[in-house]
């Protein structure tokens, strides 16, 4: 189930032209105060939708989620370009909020992983009443103990890559580790315990990587800074078009 919330902010561009090439950037912005510590310098990958990057491992496939059964499902299908039954990335432009240009999503394309299962990693569950900073707020309090909810699920994360600053919400867990607590909520000394695809502490979504500037559509190599930040002081923006609020299923 989703939202609709604020429509999507205009992306303010600003057009250079080095090496005779145009191109549209949003404008430098300073990390935001979120009220939660900023994890500096973490790489960061891309996954999608639909995706499936390695079909003999338990966890090489993004048609479903560590929240969602059917991700794919619910999403509304492939979050890029079907070829024959390959979902594959494709590059995100301002000019379409960043959305895909072959389907209407049902849920926030700004989507992202964290590496910490609140829900099906035993270790991650047993620890989450101590170690989610928001587990004690009312609004989650009764829910620590229920197995069949999250407290990580639809929470929102800010992003800063080269002066651009994104958000996203919390759809997913990984990569590579599934209780990975001391690093998820702890402060920016501690580094991912990951230690697969160049070290990566999170995956971001194809609209989070055109919306940050990634230099690759699917790479190991880009960095970002990231912190939590809770829902009502998220900006409007492209964002907030659509907004997740489906439960665990």
């Amino acid at each position: 189930m989703t939202r609709a919330l604020r429509p999507a902010a205009a992306v303010t561009l600003a057009v250079g032209a080095a090496a005779g090439l145009s191109a549209c950037i949003p404008p430098a912005a300073a990390r935001p105060d979120t009220g939660y510590p900023w994890h500096t310098d973490i790489v960061a990958t891309t996954f999608w939708v639909g995706e499936v990057f390695d079909p003999n491992a338990s966890d090489g496939s993004q048609r479903t989620s560590t929240y969602d059964s059917d991700w794919l499902g619910s999403y509304g299908g492939c979050d890029g370009i079907v070829v024959g039954d390959d979902c594959r990335t494709e590059p995100r432009t301002p000019g379409s909020g960043y959305f895909p240009s072959a389907m209407t999503p049902l849920e926030n394309p700004f989507y992202l992983d964290l590496p910490f299962d609140d829900v099906n990693d035993d270790t991650a569950y047993a620890a989450r009443g101590e170690v989610v900073p928001w587990a004690r707020r009312p609004a989650y309090a009764s829910l620590v103990d229920d197995p069949s909810t999250s407290l990580m699920k639809n929470r929102w994360v800010a992003l800063r890559k080269d002066g651009r600053v994104c958000y996203g919400q919390i759809e997913d867990a990984g990569p590579g580790e599934y209780h990975d607590a001391a690093y998820v909520f702890g402060s920016d000394d501690q580094r991912p315990v990951n230690t697969r695809y160049n070290g990566a502490g999170l995956d971001v979504s194809p609209a989070l990587n055109g919306c940050l500037g990634f230099a690759d559509l699917d790479g190991e190599d880009d960095r970002v800074d990231w912190s939590f930040i809770d829902e009502e002081n998220v900006p409007s923006g492209p964002w907030t078009t659509i907004v997740t609020d489906s439960p665990v299923r």
